[in-house]
C-alpha cells in the first residue's frame, strides 16, 4: 500500500545576488530602527538605582575606593570606553569640572567598561594625565551594581548622602553638570 505524497507547492524562484542584498539590507535597516526605538525606550524605563550602591572600586594603580573612602562626597561616577569617541571627548571637561570642584569635596570615578583592555585603559589615563581615580570592572561588577549601562558614556551623579541626582547617557549637559555640582557642594569656592 502507497502512502499519498503531501501537495508541494511550487518553491518561490531563487533570488539573484542583487536582490538577496537588497533584501539583507532592508532587513538590517529595519533592525537598526527598531534597535534605536528599542533602545530610546530602555533608556528611560531603566534609569538605574536611586541610591548609589555600596560598591568597591579598583583603581588602575592598586588603590580600592570603598563607600567609606567615598561616603559623604559629591560623587560623579563616569562609565566609559577607550574605543568610545564621545567618551574620548568629554573627558578633558570632565577634569575640568574634577579640578574646579575636587577641593570643595567631588570625587570623580572613571570606571572602565568590562570590554576595555586594561593595557588601553592604563596607556589612556596615563597619556592624558587623568587626575581623577580610573578604575576596572573586568567582571562587569561595577556596571551591574548601576543596574546596567546602555551606552557609553553613561555618567550618574549622586548627593553626598548617596542619593542618585541624575543620569546622563551619552555626552553630559556639562553647563548643567556644573550647577548641579555646585548645588550639592557645601560653601564656596576660594
Amino acid at each position: 500500500m502507497s502512502v499519498p505524497s503531501p501537495a508541494r507547492s511550487a518553491a518561490p524562484p531563487s533570488p539573484t545576488g542583487a536582490s538577496r542584498r537588497r533584501t539583507l539590507g532592508l532587513a538590517l535597516a529595519g533592525a537598526s530602527v527598531v534597535g534605536v526605538a528599542g533602545w530610546g525606550a530602555l533608556r528611560f524605563a531603566s534609569s538605574g538605582p536611586e541610591v548609589a550602591p555600596a560598591i568597591e572600586y579598583r583603581t588602575i594603580d592598586g588603590r580600592r575606593l570603598g563607600p567609606d573612602a567615598l561616603a559623604g562626597r559629591v560623587l560623579l561616577v563616569n562609565f566609559w570606553a577607550t574605543s568610545c569617541a564621545v567618551c574620548v571627548a568629554e573627558m578633558p571637561e570632565l577634569t575640568e569640572v574634577y579640578e574646579a570642584y575636587r577641593s570643595r569635596g567631588l570625587e570623580l570615578v572613571a570606571v572602565a567598561m568590562p570590554y576595555d583592555r586594561a593595557d588601553r585603559v592604563l596607556h589612556f589615563a596615563s597619556s592624558r594625565r587623568l587626575p581623577f581615580p580610573v578604575a576596572l570592572d573586568p567582571l562587569g561588577a561595577a556596571v551591574a551594581a548601576w543596574g546596567g549601562v546602555e551606552g557609553t558614556p553613561t555618567t550618574w551623579l549622586v548627593a553626598p548622602d548617596g542619593r542618585v541626582v541624575r543620569r546622563w547617557v551619552g555626552r553630559p549637559d556639562f553647563a548643567r553638570l556644573r550647577r548641579d555640582v555646585e548645588g550639592l557642594l557645601p560653601g564656596r569656592a576660594t
